[in-house]
């Protein structure tokens, strides 16, 4: 079982405040959508929650233990941000088998079948450097599940996407979903979002100002 409790977090920088008294709890086997603008506090709360960042006043709980305090991250995560950034001078595959080999979790035909997942080639000698934005994307995607992790956090995952690589990214969404993955997921297109998603949060200049489950 996991679930994440966001409680009553605020985060100021320097005098900015830039998340402001949000509470949230989350459960395994649902996707849950943080909806806003740029600014709007979205991958703030997202690096918050994956323990990048800490909060100036509030917590964060993954399974009852404290981010910060009994322990530094989730033990169990797959995360992409924003821009994702890999090792220029080597392929997709050379460098998730870079990645992968941090923790040794996963052969190597797991890595292959992740790359495979999200479109791209996994024979494709390619160097990173001469990727696309989209085959970049798709890339930081395929790092964030291929240890099939408990918890999975994408910020804007769609961007730079065409209309079919949007369509794999919701097939993959749903694929962590069913497997009981707690997925996260940040999106500007509200529609994307109310397809996707068990439960939504719209964020508005760092406060959650609505929160509901799509029909």
């Amino acid at each position: 079982m996991v679930e994440i409790e966001v409680n009553h977090v605020t985060k100021r920088i320097h005098k900015n405040t830039v998340l402001q008294d949000i509470s949230a709890k989350m459960h395994e086997g649902r996707i849950y959508g943080l909806q806003g603008i740029n600014g709007s506090g979205k991958t703030m709360l997202m690096r918050v929650i994956i323990g990048l960042i800490r909060p100036t006043e509030g917590t964060v709980s993954i399974n009852g233990d404290v981010l910060g305090k009994d322990i530094e991250f989730p033990e169990s995560i797959g995360f992409l941000l924003e821009n994702p950034t890999f090792l220029g001078r080597y392929s997709g595959l050379e460098n998730l088998k870079m990645l992968a080999g941090i923790k040794k979790r996963i052969s190597e035909d797991k890595i292959r079948e992740s790359i495979r997942a999200v479109g791209l080639d996994p024979e494709d000698r390619k160097k990173y450097r001469k990727y696309s934005l989209g085959m970049k994307q798709r890339l930081g995607i395929a790092a964030a599940i291929m240890e099939e992790p408990d918890i999975v956090v994408l910020d804007e995952p769609t961007n730079a996407l065409d209309e079919s690589g949007i369509g794999l990214v919701k097939e993959i969404l749903f694929q962590q979903k069913e497997r009981g993955a707690l997925v996260i997921v940040s999106c500007h297109d509200i529609s994307i979002l109310k397809e996707i998603s068990d439960e939504i949060f719209k964020l508005e200049e760092g406060r959650v100002i609505d929160h509901f489950c799509p029909e």
